[in-house]
């Protein structure tokens, strides 16, 4: 039973920090599903791109004020916003990766998670 509500509370948490992202015109908005790979990291990743260092930050914002309006979450754990290449906002079963564009490219989140459902949301 607990599974069970975990499961549904990191569902919900991934939906708000789409909003979010999409509060701020993030692009490329990809949801990771994680769930159904042994030893994952998180339930979700969820990934999106800014094109600027004050839409990173928006984004960033707005993700945390949603998340927190809506469910009464603070992340557990930030960082990335001193330099504005990578923020990485971690709610535990909820990873929020907000790149600017180059930096996203570089990495490939995406491509190392081959066994994983990946959901691309509409701009």
């Amino acid at each position: 039973m607990t599974e069970v509500k975990e499961a549904q509370k990191s569902d919900s948490l991934e939906e708000v920090v789409v909003q979010g992202m999409q509060e701020r015109k993030a692009s490329d908005i990809v949801v990771i599903d994680l769930k159904n790979i042994t030893n994952s990291v998180a339930n979700y990743f969820v990934i999106c791109s800014g094109t600027s260092d004050t839409q990173l930050e928006a984004i960033a914002q707005s993700v945390e004020d949603e998340v927190y309006k809506t469910l009464k979450i603070d992340p557990w754990h930030k960082e990335g916003r001193e330099n504005k290449e990578w923020i990485l906002l971690d709610y535990a079963d909820v990873v929020v990766h907000i790149f600017r564009k180059d930096r996203r490219e570089f990495y490939s989140l995406e491509k190392l998670w081959g066994d994983a459902i990946l959901t691309q949301i509409e701009d």
